[in-house]
């Protein structure tokens, strides 16, 4: 007669990871750790303090700012709120001013008359349920109408001095154009981004993307004779195999 295991030795399956809940995914990036290393030591010798472009006094008009700047340029949106963060720089003065003036103030952005209702109802949401202040966590910003977990990301870097990775359009194309952090969506590349990146450089680094994005890896056509990692660059459209001089650009003007 043949000797049956008794069920209770059965090897169990591999249970998940205790700590997330779920199996780590592992970043799709092409690069490998030296790589990524080395393209953001170029990138912080480039820029070694970038900042975001978005003009703001205080975390609330950064907030409302960011906000603005969704489908619209942030050259546009500097244009359309300084006059109108001169007048409104608190949630009560916003609400004071009003939809309608709102509205008067940032008519040349995209999607303003929703735009401004937004500012409105979020400055109404701080007075009644943050005692006017702009909230630290990425949950609570995220209950503010018209903010999303782009704009709270901004926030929380540029406000609040967290590393997060704020996923704009410029990032987006970059991390697949350069297959770093290829994905679908921008959660999916944050995600990858924040795995790969090195520690002592993840708090600039969304600001290096978006200004490399904005200034040299353009939409249309990337500048690849500008590009100080031509030669690590891994995109099937790049035109140069020659990296530019590695030398810091002139301090932004913002």
């Amino acid at each position: 007669m043949k000797n049956v295991k008794p069920k209770s030795a059965v090897k169990p399956a591999k249970a998940k990871s205790a700590t997330t809940g779920r199996a780590k995914t592992k970043p799709k990036t092409i690069y490998s750790k030296a790589e990524i290393e080395e393209i953001f030591r170029r990138f912080s010798i480039q820029r070694p303090e970038p900042k975001g472009e978005l003009e703001h006094v205080n975390p609330f008009t950064l907030v409302v700012a960011v906000a603005l700047s969704a489908q619209a340029t942030d050259a546009g949106v500097n244009k359309a709120t300084r006059a109108l963060f001169a007048i409104a720089d608190t949630p009560e003065k916003m609400v004071e001013l009003g939809e309608e003036q709102v509205r008067e103030h940032i008519k040349t952005i995209g999607l303003y008359r929703n735009k401004a209702k937004n500012v409105i109802a979020l400055s109404e949401k701080l007075i009644a349920d943050f005692g006017s202040e702009v909230p630290r966590t990425r949950e609570e910003l995220i209950t503010l109408p018209g903010v999303g977990r782009k704009t709270a990301n901004v926030v929380l870097s540029m406000a609040f001095g967290q590393a997060t990775m704020a996923v704009d359009t410029h990032i987006f194309r970059i991390a697949n154009r350069l297959c770093l952090a290829p994905g679908k969506t921008p959660d999916e590349i944050e995600h990858q981004l924040m795995q790969i990146i090195p520690d002592h450089y993840l708090y600039h680094a969304h600001h290096w993307l978006i200004l490399h994005g904005r200034y040299c890896c353009k939409a249309r056509k990337p500048e690849c004779q500008r590009c100080v990692i031509a030669d690590i660059c891994k995109a099937a459209e790049k035109t140069s195999e020659m990296p530019a001089p590695l030398v810091e650009l002139p301090a932004q003007i913002i």
